[in-house]
């Protein structure tokens, strides 16, 4: 009898951690819905009349935050996005005066290669991945600003000539699209989620933990890199400024989307394409409204706490690396 009673609790506890999972997973989706209508009635109508207008930010947001997604599954974090789109889009421009192939594999290599610094002190030297990565944005960043005192870096005439969104959503679509199937069906995701739910688990089933950490950093700036290019595309040159809050943007776009801060096996890919997009509806929403920068900054700080209070693991949080 206290058998059944047992197993009947056990199975109770089951199903009710199965619906909060599912209503987890169905609230990003449901929350992109209801912003995007309450956006367009609050500003009647303009949101549809100027969803093109509005989406053309979402391409670089959309591109980086994979990159980001992939280092949060298993566990870590990059503050140092935004300095590694504003490097490379200063290598994009500058190399595009000779080619735009040359142009893309600069900013990827660039990107890669920060992405390998962070990965060398995060791995080889042992120092956490959020302490690398603010450490590496203020450094790449004094370099951006000394590399753009003078002027602004301009990009070739050729590199605006090729802006145009059918080019920008193929590339989208393109990276995201590979992205997705290296991480849904492929030992890739398998083995971030196990690094994120449990690194010395991982370890003892035959992962190479530390390579695996390693290169995924490594491929994270080169996500940013090409991310880079969209940017420089599409503005043509690169100021001071350039890539500035870019981590803030996908720290809380993904976060939105329902990535769990301490990644591990609920981490889903759908987290950085609703999230991009809930993301840039509801920056776009408010500027329509009228509020100022300030008070869209409180609005998102709310909703960002709210978001993380819900998909936040108690139990897990303390696994950042």
């Amino acid at each position: 009898m206290a058998n059944a009673v047992v197993e009947n609790d056990k199975e109770q506890e089951l199903k009710k951690l199965h619906k909060m999972r599912l209503i987890r997973s169905l609230l990003p989706i449901v929350g992109l819905i209801l912003v995007f209508l309450l956006f367009n009635f609050l500003t009647n109508g303009r949101i549809i009349k100027h969803l093109p207008l509005a989406l053309s930010t979402v391409y670089v947001t959309m591109i980086a935050s994979m990159g980001v997604f992939f280092i949060m599954t298993m566990g870590g974090l990059d503050f140092s996005q935004g300095s590694i789109l504003g490097l490379s889009a200063i290598v994009c421009c500058t190399l595009s005066h000779y080619s735009i192939p040359l142009a893309i594999c600069g900013g990827i290599l660039t990107g890669a290669a920060i992405g390998a610094i962070n990965g060398y002190f995060y791995v080889n030297r042992k120092i956490k991945s959020f302490i690398v990565t603010i450490c590496t944005m203020f450094l790449f960043r004094g370099l951006i600003k000394f590399l753009t005192t003078n002027s602004p870096v301009a990009g070739s005439a050729e590199l605006l000539e090729i802006d145009s969104t059918a080019f920008k959503v193929t590339c989208t679509v393109v990276v995201v699209g590979i992205g997705f199937v290296c991480f849904s069906y492929t030992k890739f995701g398998t083995y971030l989620k196990a690094i994120g739910a449990g690194e010395k688990a991982a370890m003892f089933a035959g992962i190479s933990t530390d390579r695996m950490k390693f290169w995924v950093y490594v491929l994270s700036g080169a996500i940013t890199g090409f991310a880079a290019f969209i940017s420089a595309i599409k503005v043509g040159s690169v100021t001071s400024s350039g890539g500035n809050q870019l981590e803030t943007q996908i720290l809380i776009a993904l976060v939105l989307g329902g990535m769990p801060i301490s990644g591990g096996a609920m981490a889903r890919f759908y987290n950085v394409i609703v999230g991009s997009l809930l993301y840039v509806i509801l920056s776009s929403g408010l500027t329509m409204i009228g509020f100022t920068t300030q008070m869209m900054q409180l609005i998102q700080g709310v909703v960002f706490l709210v978001f993380v209070a819900i998909f936040a693991d108690r139990k897990a949080i303390h696994v950042i690396k």
